[in-house]
């Protein structure tokens, strides 16, 4: 069933507020890391690799974050595409309850569960 046009506003509406706040916390995190470097200094080197580690682990989650920014950003331009809502692999609409689970999913649980086997598949 495709969604109504109260719900397309539902989803933009929690799509825009996650891509806002997370494109807030890259920000913060940029500042924040300018800071430490400019106002810190390390002479005992395990500090230095404490704080060296602590960053790369920052890092590494606005990494992610910033993939997901780009899911959301994609999942808004299908909402104002007409898109929004329908699998990628069989063209069949997504369940409600999948996208408030996950409103930048692609894929319908059927498709996504056999996407999962076949990668299980090869792994092994």
């Amino acid at each position: 069933m495709k969604l109504k046009k109260e719900d397309l506003e539902y989803f933009q509406g929690i799509l825009q507020k996650q891509l806002d706040e997370l494109v807030r916390g890259a920000g913060r995190t940029v500042d924040d890391m300018t800071e430490i470097e400019t106002k810190t200094s390390f002479p005992d080197p395990t500090d230095r690799a404490s704080m060296e580690s602590d960053r790369n682990f920052e890092l590494r989650i606005r990494d992610r974050e910033r993939k997901l920014i780009n899911k959301i950003r994609k999942a808004l331009e299908k909402v104002e595409d007409g898109t929004f809502g329908f699998c990628e692999v069989c063209g069949e609409p997504i369940e409600f309850k999948r996208l408030e689970a996950r409103p930048v999913t692609t894929h319908c649980i059927e498709c996504k569960t056999s996407a999962e086997e076949e990668e299980k598949l090869r792994k092994v």
